[in-house]
């Protein structure tokens, strides 16, 4: 039974692996914002758990959104290679959920440094 359940975990982890390796927004937002995030804990002001909390939950939407984003366009690619504007405008709003995870980080940091 423990060894069914681990073997599951090679195909995530496969697929992490993957995007560190080839997909260059991903890496730019696991290195690129892990970056700022640890600048901004270390000169903002000491945090407490809640606020710690909140800045790890949202630097992990950003990463679970940018897989979502780059596994859905890796596939779209894959089945509709030449262009087309609906085809666009999903990889846009795909791109656009990333965007509006960073937003809440954002958010976070502000709230956290104000307060």
């Amino acid at each position: 039974m423990i060894k069914y359940h681990a073997k599951r975990f090679v195909h995530p982890i496969k697929g992490i692996a993957f995007a560190l390796r080839k997909d260059r927004s991903y890496r730019f937002q696991v290195y690129g914002v892990a970056s700022v995030l640890l600048i901004a804990i270390f000169f903002l002001k000491p945090l407490n758990q809640t606020e710690l909390l909140f800045i790890g939950l949202s630097y992990a939407l950003i990463l679970i959104t940018e897989l979502q984003n780059s596994s859905f366009e890796l596939a779209l690619d894959r089945l509709h290679p030449e262009r087309h504007d609906s085809i666009g405008r999903s990889k846009d709003m795909a791109a656009g959920a990333v965007l509006t995870a960073g937003f809440f980080l954002i958010f976070v940091l502000v709230v956290t440094w104000l307060y």
